[in-house]
């Protein structure tokens, strides 16, 4: 028989073990909302997310593919595959064609709509995932 000290303590630990289990799923529903995504280009094209999902698009503007004006359109690609992105709002002042760009929104219909862009902050900036992602296929070159 345990004695009534030891069974108050077993019952403290079952206590903190099941408030420690609600916090940590009370925490993990909080953020749910707040993770959002990375993916490429070609991550899309190959398993397009479902309409309701907000999620980051990341790579560089293409070339003489950004057409200005209430509501902007431009390409966003991974020099593998582009992707349409509609943008109402003001672009950030460093938002340029061949740059590199991330933004979060919607896919919906083979079109992208952000409802953020965040452009690069200096001259050799080029966010991790795509810089990766061009790693990967043997498309990023370093500048000097």
């Amino acid at each position: 028989m345990l004695s009534l000290k030891k069974k108050r303590r077993i019952q403290l630990l079952i206590i903190l073990g099941a408030f420690l289990i609600i916090a940590t799923a009370l925490i993990g529903y909080a953020m749910k909302d707040g993770i959002q995504y990375f993916r490429s280009p070609s991550q899309i094209v190959l398993n397009p997310p479902s309409s309701n999902e907000r999620f980051r698009l990341g790579g560089l503007v293409k070339e003489n593919s950004w057409v200005k004006g209430d509501k902007h359109q431009f390409l966003v690609t991974d020099n593998s595959k582009d992707i349409k992105v509609t943008y109402k709002g003001i672009l950030p002042d460093l938002f340029r064609e061949g740059q590199g760009v991330i933004a979060t929104g919607y896919f919906k219909d083979g079109l992208f709509e952000a409802i953020e862009i965040l452009a690069k902050h200096d001259e050799n900036y080029i966010p991790k995932e795509v810089m990766e992602t061009l790693k990967d296929q043997g498309l990023y070159k370093p500048s000097n």
